[in-house]
């Protein structure tokens, strides 16, 4: 059954499975439709507060597209197509300087698809215009850049740390060969290793790395040494993600043309699925070794640094995407530009965003405009998929309404104990983390998930 058409109850989501979607983002970019006419962005920001933005760029590139992957992004492109993006980017800045006004950044990223697939130049050009165009201090600002084992080099990694950027955060998914294939995705230890003896030379003060639970052929032995393996190298961040198969995925494809009957939207597999006992064991692993758990997904180190400079919050801040792919959010309407996992619809939507002119690049055309109601839902999930959750105060105070009665669906968490209470911080106990995957789609507007099954994302 896809969850957009499951029983409304959060106890029957929560018999289905634990994990239905990752609400990573509300609402999810599946959701945005072609705009009754386009938006210019200059009135449309003048209306935000701009003193704490978070600029993101996004890089839909990478040396080879991952068995499991759903993100926006392509394998292999011409190196005249990545040149020409890089450029067509900094036309983009420049559109977005004269339509931001006055502002200040709070946090800036380079994400994708693999960032580190540009070369140390094509990093420079970019850096150089964030800092030089949109005017990110990127030497007071937190950064950070997305990477390969495959891609890091030492000229790339010197190119970013002179900029400022301080983090890097590392997919690793595996440390073990047979589950890196399961992934299709080829991987050697050794330039793990190596990647990572690079980044620690440089001199970043914070390394993430990403791990993956719910490999076919994963114990929660074989886990537990994938953890390990990665403690070893000290991270600031350690990530793990629980195994989606969705079917526009090499993974996705493979079982299809096996006949996986029980492969929907969602997931490979409904029955015997071991993530939540291996979710479990890797948690409490890191728990052990003075992690502390910030997320279903994130876990921070003792050792890891504070962050300094302007704060940046995501229930009252702006993002400012840039590249295409990249989701941009003011309170009342969130854009981008198409969203595809095919490769031939990918390429369509990057040669469209190179077609582009600063005029074009000065409106949004495709996104998802946000009622009241959907302001209040993307602040409660926001807030509570995360810690230190949901402060009911803060909600009042902006909204001039209890969460409870505007969302009285919450009290189904009370009821099958899944939050706990602090004061005004509404927040997820244990079990509650565990089921994350479930609240987030749950509480979803009954719009948002009719748009993402539409469009054959799940919800």
């Amino acid at each position: 059954m896809n969850p957009s058409e499951q029983p409304g109850t959060l106890a029957q989501r929560m018999r289905h499975t634990p994990y239905q979607a990752y609400s990573y983002s509300y609402p999810h970019k599946a959701a945005y439709r072609a705009l009754p006419q386009a938006a210019p962005l200059a009135p449309l920001w003048a209306q935000q507060d701009r003193s704490a933005l978070f600029a993101y760029i996004h890089i839909p590139f990478c040396e080879m597209r991952c068995g499991f992957c759903n993100l926006f992004a392509m394998a292999r492109p011409s190196a005249d197509m990545v040149e020409r993006y890089v450029q067509q980017v900094l036309v983009q800045m420049r559109a977005l300087n004269g339509a931001l006004g006055e502002r200040r950044f709070a946090r800036f990223a380079l994400g994708g698809g693999t960032p580190t697939y540009l070369s140390p130049a094509q990093l420079d050009t970019l850096l150089c215009g964030a800092r030089d165009i949109l005017g990110i201090d990127l030497q007071h600002t937190p950064a950070g850049i997305e990477a390969s084992p495959e891609t890091i080099t030492a000229e790339r990694l010197a190119v970013c740390r002179a900029h400022g950027i301080d983090r890097v955060s590392l997919g690793i998914q595996s440390f073990a060969a047979g589950e890196m294939r399961a992934l299709a995705r080829p991987q050697q230890n050794a330039t793990v290793h190596h990647a990572i003896g690079l980044i620690r030379a440089a001199g970043f003060p914070t390394l993430n790395l990403d791990l993956i639970y719910g490999i076919a052929g994963q114990t929660v032995a074989s886990l537990h040494a994938s953890i390990d393996s990665a403690l070893a190298f000290r991270p600031e961040e350690l990530y793990l993600y629980p195994l989606y198969v969705r079917e526009q995925t090499g993974l996705g494809k493979v079982a299809r043309r096996q006949g996986a009957e029980s492969l929907h939207p969602i997931m490979l597999a409904r029955d015997g699925d071991s993530r939540l006992a291996l979710y479990a064991a890797a948690r409490d692993h890191l728990r052990a070794q003075g992690y502390e758990q910030v997320s279903m997904r994130m876990f921070r180190a003792p050792h890891a640094p504070e962050q300094n400079g302007p704060s940046y919050c995501c229930q009252n801040d702006g993002m400012v995407g840039l590249g295409a792919g990249a989701r941009s959010y003011t309170s009342r309407l969130h854009y981008s530009s198409e969203y595809a996992v095919a490769r031939l619809d990918t390429i369509n939507i990057i040669d469209n965003y190179l077609a582009l002119d600063e005029a074009r690049f000065a409106q949004a055309e495709h996104g998802y405009q946000l009622d009241d109601e959907e302001q209040r839902r993307r602040y409660v999930i926001q807030s509570l998929l995360t810690e230190p959750g949901l402060d009911r105060d803060a909600y009042a105070a902006r909204f001039g309404s209890r969460c409870e009665a505007d969302l009285p669906q919450l009290a189904e968490l009370h009821a099958l104990e899944l939050v706990e209470e602090d004061g005004p911080l509404l927040r997820l106990n244990d079990r509650g983390y565990s089921y994350a995957d479930t609240i987030g789609p749950w509480l979803a507007s009954d719009t948002v998930r009719a748009l993402m099954a539409e469009g054959g994302q799940a919800c």
